[in-house]
């Protein structure tokens, strides 16, 4: 793992070698960010490995190519989600850093080390961009003083997906309209006691990546930190309420796989999982499902949203082409192709019918009532600098408590104690 100050300084370096390569380059050679640069091959990383998603990728970018001869190839490199941010940042450490990336909770970290390339004035001066269509609320995330580092692509509000045969063998039944997350457990609970499948999965949890667990701690009115992300509020007492909750699920009713057992909800082995609307891809039709916003907690109906944005990096041998590539990739016709994975930012897109024009899985209503309703009152998942130390001391500590007799409490102060020098930097 690369500590957050050598990252920043990293970054900073490579920063700095950008901007002086370019400024000492030709106005008419082929130096860093020249826009009259010949066979300039581009590359994107990106964590999808989808098939679907990726023939659209180079779909639009061949058609770019088409259009730019001087561009001689555009790669989306795929890089497992696990390791996507350490990846990333090694590589643009070891100076191999790619012209545009991804990125979801690093976006913090690469904005405040200046390793982005600011996107505003770019995409308000692309003929048709429509940058006035953005919706502030989904580019608050990537901005900073008013200039926009990354395209947020992806705005996708977690949902609850249902296995509804396994329910029916079960002889369990939901009403979506007033579910809460004790009558999922419940009922999760039955499914796993009379088919021996999964209750319900938090897509991605997989004991490791806690802060997917926002999408249940949330509605119980906890929080990771302070909402100026100076203090710790793991220990709160809505927090242990929250952790109670998911304990018992794991060791007492058995309504949540515990530790080390996997159960894939889009394999058919789950009665529900949490999960973004771009899973929905991962639907084979070997059974019938339901789609619906998340399930109410104590602290009464909530909405959690997931990010990720695209951005060109600082340390690109080609900005300029790079960036005019992203304003291509984000205009509003690939935005409304992209959308069927990808819920857009776009405010003139954000309704069902929009969603579901390209949707060969969810109908409007599903999208309407899952993503577009939730939207205006959605929070982010946890997001701060410093993500790859955050996430790994805060999985350390919490590692307690996965066993049968934790002390829960103990544990959520211990995770203070780990993180909270972090948060105070």
């Amino acid at each position: 793992m690369i500590s957050r100050r050598k990252l920043l300084g990293a970054l900073a370096l490579t920063t700095a070698a950008a901007v002086t390569a370019a400024c000492g380059a030709s106005s008419t050679g082929t130096g860093s960010g020249s826009a009259s640069a010949t066979d300039v091959k581009l590359r994107m990383t990106v964590w999808t490995s989808n098939e679907d998603q990726l023939k659209l990728f180079n779909a639009i970018g061949a058609a770019y190519r088409a259009e730019h001869p001087e561009i001689s190839s555009i790669t989306f490199e795929s890089l497992p989600f696990a390791d996507y941010n350490t990846t990333l940042t090694t590589q643009i450490a070891g100076g191999n850093a790619p012209d545009l990336a991804w990125m979801g909770d690093l976006s913090k970290d690469l904005i405040a080390s200046d390793a982005l390339v600011g996107l505003t004035d770019k995409l308000k001066a692309t003929d048709g961009w429509k940058y006035d269509d953005l919706e502030d609320s989904a580019t608050k995330e990537f901005s900073k003083d008013g200039t926009l580092y990354a395209y947020p692509f992806s705005n996708s509000p977690y949902a609850l997906y249902v296995n509804t045969d396994l329910l029916a063998k079960a002889g369990q039944k939901i009403d979506p309209k007033t579910l809460t997350w004790d009558q999922v457990a419940a009922a999760g609970s039955a499914v796993h006691a009379k088919t021996g499948k999964a209750g319900f999965v938090i897509r991605d949890f997989d004991y490791t990546a806690w802060n997917t667990l926002a999408t249940v701690w949330t509605g119980f009115g906890a929080s990771a930190w302070s909402a100026d992300g100076k203090t710790c509020t793991f220990n709160s007492p809505e927090m242990q309420k929250a952790f109670t909750f998911l304990h018992d699920a794991a060791f007492k009713t058995k309504a949540m796989p515990g530790p080390g057992t996997k159960a894939d909800f889009f394999a058919g082995d789950a009665a529900f999982t949490v999960a973004q609307v771009s899973r929905a891809s991962l639907l084979t039709g070997s059974f019938k499902f339901g789609l619906y916003p998340l399930p109410a907690g104590p602290a009464g109906k909530y909405a959690v949203l997931g990010q990720a944005g695209v951005g060109v990096l600082a340390a690109s041998k080609h900005q300029a082409q790079a960036t005019d590539f992203l304003a291509y990739l984000t205009n509003p016709v690939n935005t409304e192709k992209l959308a069927q994975f990808f819920p857009p930012p776009r405010k003139s897109l954000l309704t069902g019918a929009k969603l579901a024009a390209n949707n060969k899985v969810l109908s409007a209503a599903q999208l309407q009532e899952a993503v577009i309703d939730q939207l205006p009152n959605a929070v982010t998942l946890p997001n701060h600098t410093s993500p790859a130390e955050i996430a790994q001391k805060g999985k350390t500590a919490l590692d307690a408590l996965w066993k049968p007799d934790a002390d829960i409490p103990a544990v959520l102060n211990s995770v203070c104690t780990a993180i909270q020098p972090i948060l105070a930097k």
